[in-house]
């Protein structure tokens, strides 16, 4: 870590003042899409409430926080959907909120949805800030607000809180405070599988520090024995980061161990019950096998082909946006968080409707887009930032209206 890195501020009034503009236009963004989605589905007799808060996921999510864990649902065709596959930190956020406030469950998730929506926003705004500066920072947050499945930040699922969890954590670790990003990262490890990523971005970018320590001290050692005058020791807070180092390391890991572990003693299977549970729910990581079979039967018939080549060029444009990052040298933990993020969701054999989801944690993916969105006079950016907050609000609404989920 640089010196700079290691005199930026943790956040607070000033850098809230910073992101002002961000997290505005992110608040107008999700009205929008809210907006939209209520006269979508009043027309359609339906109650946008239900679909962002008692509905498919989050149904599973209240019942946690209600009644704990143990429910499972068995199907004709004896696959057991048990709500073990859910991690908890969301149910215990729901069961807490309705234990000191009158809300319901479902009330209390909606909640805490909106207001982790925000803190991600802000962090998203706080990494692309730290590395590309303030107008990069305010054109992420609004890339990601209207992104085509950004309605599901505003629903009573996980992924808002964890992209909070994990935007800051990755901004912890691009600032040296490896204690709070070992804090967050096994937070994000007890809302979502995917804080793995996480786990990896923080270990991978510790493990490149502890080598660029020893070469330096090797090269001390070297002009040292050369009778060469050594060079400077290290400024006090970059010792202290180097100190935090490891304990940062061994806290991110707790949080998705304890709770795999926890699943497999309560199901009698050891380490291997997780897995045994996210196979009852036909999920699994098969290199992406499943998928690829899923985009080659589309093919069959020409409406669904095109279905299909729509997927091809959508996978094709997430790997060509990593190779951007890439060579933009993005920071090491951006590229493997957003790498591991884009490689579970693509190679997950999971319900393939819910791999645009699963993407949304993925916001490094979007900055060299933000970029692209900075260097635009304001006069053309804002127009085209509303077409596409008014596309994503429709597709949310329409999407959120259909036959699946999410």
């Amino acid at each position: 870590m640089t010196d700079l890195e290691t005199r930026v501020r943790p956040p607070g009034p000033a850098t809230l003042r910073r992101a002002a503009p961000a997290l505005l236009g992110y608040a107008a963004v999700r009205a929008l899409g809210l907006l939209v989605l209520a006269l979508w589905s009043a027309a359609r007799d339906k109650s946008a409430y239900t679909l962002l808060t008692a509905r498919w996921d989050a149904l599973w999510y209240t019942r946690v926080a209600e009644l704990g864990y143990g429910y499972e649902v068995r199907l004709p065709n004896g696959d057991v959907h048990s709500n073990l596959a859910f991690f908890p930190l969301l149910p215990w956020l729901e069961r807490l909120l309705h234990a000191v406030t009158p809300l319901s469950y479902a009330d209390a998730g909606f909640v805490v949805s909106l207001l982790t929506s925000v803190a991600a926003a802000w962090g998203v705004f706080a990494v692309a800030d730290h590395v590309y500066g303030r107008r990069a920072g305010v054109c992420a947050v609004l890339v990601w607000a209207v992104l085509p499945v950004g309605i599901v930040q505003s629903m009573a699922y996980s992924e808002s809180l964890f992209t909070a969890l994990a935007a800051w954590s990755l901004y912890a670790v691009l600032t040296g405070r490896w204690v709070t990003a070992g804090v967050l990262a096994s937070l994000s490890g007890l809302t979502r599988p995917v804080g793995l990523a996480v786990v990896a971005a923080v270990w991978a970018t510790a493990a490149v520090s502890f080598l660029r320590d020893r070469e330096a001290r090797a090269e001390v050692s070297f002009a040292r024995n050369r009778c060469a005058a050594p060079e400077p020791g290290a400024p006090t807070g970059e010792r202290a980061s180097r100190a935090t180092r490891a304990p940062g390391m061994l806290l991110a890991p707790l949080g998705a161990a304890g709770y795999v572990l926890w699943v497999g003693h309560r199901t009698g299977r050891g380490p291997l019950g997780y897995l045994d549970v996210q196979a009852g729910w036909r999920n699994g990581f098969d290199g992406g096998y499943a998928f690829a079979r899923f985009v080659a039967d589309k093919f069959t018939s020409f409406p669904s082909a095109l279905a299909g080549l729509g997927l091809i060029v959508g996978v094709g444009l997430l790997l060509w946006l990593y190779a951007v990052c890439v060579r933009q040298r993005q920071p090491l933990p951006l590229l493997v968080y957003a790498g591991v993020v884009l490689a579970l969701a693509l190679c997950a054999s999971s319900y393939f409707g819910s791999k645009p989801r699963l993407l949304l944690p993925a916001f490094p993916l979007l900055l060299p887009l933000a970029l692209a969105l900075a260097r635009l006079r304001t006069s053309r950016s804002v127009p085209l930032v509303g077409c596409l907050a008014v596309a994503s609000a429709v597709y949310g609404a329409w999407w959120l209206n259909g036959s699946g989920p999410p």
